[in-house]
């Protein structure tokens, strides 16, 4: 009995055979699409990398330690990474010379202001405001040194005193000093501009009216953050230094 409308069962092979061909060489290129683009480097790919992706936003970088005695690696490990690691956002990619290149020949002290208070898409201290400015300072030492610098990565402060040279809290702080080395550091990135509605420094009219209600009340707003400004405008040290910092701004605003 004849099959006219059927096929012989070396077709159907054929047929089948062509079939999981034809998935293969789809799932390969779908696969090379996914992925082309990436340059990943071994070294963002360790155990500690993945790791370090894997933690949850927020997450404290301090618990692992007495706040201020991360290394600069492991600051890195656990926050810069995010965009450092692969370069994102424009951030001078890790141990890529030629990308941090231009940034190392502007000093030291302008890329830990940078880190400290924000620049271009990074947020004051890569969005972690847990960190100490000690710990930024080493973490900047560390990836600037890994693309040819030669900085000196400051010592590890468990104390978490401010690389920035501020006082420790037990210490009498002089706004003119103390005040102007945070304003410089972190308050800069939004009042010397006046970004985000922030009082510009200097603007006695601005600052007039937040004033009038004395500086502790001052304080105590901007110590739990208004508006756009995080708590203490991201700044981690005592009290007294944020102090210093409102008072050394309000001097310069009457």
């Amino acid at each position: 009995m004849s099959n006219e409308n059927g096929m012989a069962p070396g077709q159907i092979v054929k047929v089948l055979v062509g079939i999981v061909v034809f998935l293969v060489v789809a799932i390969t290129l779908l696969a090379k699409l996914a992925t082309s683009g990436f340059n990943i480097d071994a070294e963002v790919m360790t155990n500690e990398s993945v790791s370090a992706r894997l933690k949850p936003a927020g997450e404290s970088v301090a618990s692992d330690g007495q706040p201020g005695s991360r290394s600069g690696e492991q600051v890195f490990q656990a926050v810069c990474i995010s965009c450092h690691g692969a370069g994102l956002l424009g951030s001078p990619k890790f141990g890529d010379a030629a990308a941090w290149g231009p940034r190392i020949a502007k000093g030291y002290d302008t890329l830990l202001q940078h880190a400290l208070g924000g620049f271009n898409a990074m947020p004051a201290k890569g969005g972690n405001t847990t960190l100490t400015d000690s710990e930024v300072a080493r973490a900047v030492a560390y990836m600037a040194n890994k693309a040819g610098a030669k900085f000196a990565e400051p010592k590890s402060d468990a104390s978490g005193a401010s690389a920035a040279g501020s006082a420790p809290a037990s210490a009498a702080v002089d706004p003119e000093v103390t005040g102007k080395k945070i304003y410089e550091s972190v308050c800069v990135a939004c009042h010397q501009a006046g970004v985000s509605g922030a009082p510009k420094f200097g603007d006695k009219a601005a600052w007039a009216v937040r004033l009038k209600p004395g500086l502790d009340e001052v304080q105590k707003i901007a110590t739990k953050g208004l508006n756009a400004m995080p708590p203490k405008g991201g700044f981690s040290g005592s009290d007294a230094e944020f102090r210093s910092a409102i008072e050394y701004m309000a001097n310069h605003s009457k």
